[in-house]
């Protein structure tokens, strides 16, 4: 009966470790959440002023090389595919459901694919597809490291695009929901071409003063337009590290409930032996005292 309290003690105590490091887990991955969600907010802010920006410079001159290009060049099928998922385990299925749409889509177009991934274990579900794979980035770890890997993107991209490698562009990630945890979405970002400049152009001004280009106008739109490639890439890799999170919190907080049930019941058996214990204890006590004064008796 000892050994067995002993074990039960053991038990209880390593999962009450357990449960501290997941608690621990629990409001790292809260904390980060609140950080990548208050600059999505402060993303959207700005990505909206770039998008009303490129809407006037666009009023104002409409025939860039940027745009132009596009007019004369066919789109031959040459796709590029960025999909961004998790360096880190204890996610559930978010690397598996981003390269499953991911994959999906690519398959539903017309071309090759050419796909760069955004963390190790995304890129493995997407080598096990057979897809022809460009590169590897690793995952950012704070907001401060997203500019880096999106620099990295932008000028690989950028490169094969002037190169006639790829005419094509889509971001695939996960995108944080209020009502689920996370969304697979994807975007196409390339090529800036007539269709997008003419949406662009059709966004209303927000006020009754019309806005005034000031400058060379070419030069501005190019700014304009660099920054929204930029600013595209930023959103969608804050949009996965949000998910990624939230995934994360969510399987924490499902492990924090089964370690509550599972200490409940570690206790109650724990505190059901143990006056079980005492039971015999007091048993043999009052079996030995009524003994010795059965053999006192004359």
């Amino acid at each position: 009966m000892s050994d067995t309290l002993v074990n039960l003690r053991r038990k209880i105590n390593s999962a009450g470790e357990l449960q501290s490091v997941v608690r621990t887990m629990k409001a790292v991955a809260a904390s980060s959440i609140g950080q990548y969600e208050k600059s999505l907010r402060s993303l959207d802010n700005y990505y909206k002023s770039v998008e009303l920006g490129l809407a006037v410079s666009f009023r104002h001159n409409q025939q860039i090389p940027l745009i132009a290009e596009h007019k004369t060049k066919p789109v031959t099928g040459k796709i590029g595919a960025v999909v961004f998922g998790s360096d880190q385990g204890l996610v559930g299925q978010f690397n598996d459901v981003i390269a499953e749409y991911a994959v999906t889509a690519l398959a539903a177009l017309p071309g090759k694919s050419k796909i760069w991934a955004v963390g190790e274990r995304v890129n493995l579900r997407l080598a096990d597809t057979g897809l022809p794979l460009m590169n590897l980035f690793a995952v950012p770890n704070s907001i401060n490291t997203i500019t880096p890997l999106v620099g990295q993107i932008l000028i690989e991209c950028e490169m094969l695009h002037s190169q006639n490698e790829i005419t094509e562009l889509y971001l695939f990630y996960n995108q944080h929901t209020s009502n689920e945890i996370y969304s697979p979405v994807s975007q196409r970002l390339l090529p800036l071409d007539e269709k997008w400049m003419q949406n662009l152009i059709n966004l209303p001004w927000p006020t009754k003063n019309l806005p005034q280009v000031i400058g060379e106008s070419a030069a501005t739109l190019q700014a304009l337009t660099r920054e929204y490639l930029f600013i595209s890439l930023f959103r969608a890799c804050t949009e996965s590290l949000a998910s990624e999170n939230a995934s994360r919190l969510a399987a924490m907080q499902r492990a924090d409930k089964n370690i509550d049930e599972l200490l409940e019941n570690l206790n109650r058996t724990f505190h059901r032996l143990r006056q079980s214990s005492i039971d015999e204890e007091l048993f043999d006590v009052v079996s030995g005292f009524e003994a010795l004064n059965t053999e006192n008796l004359p």
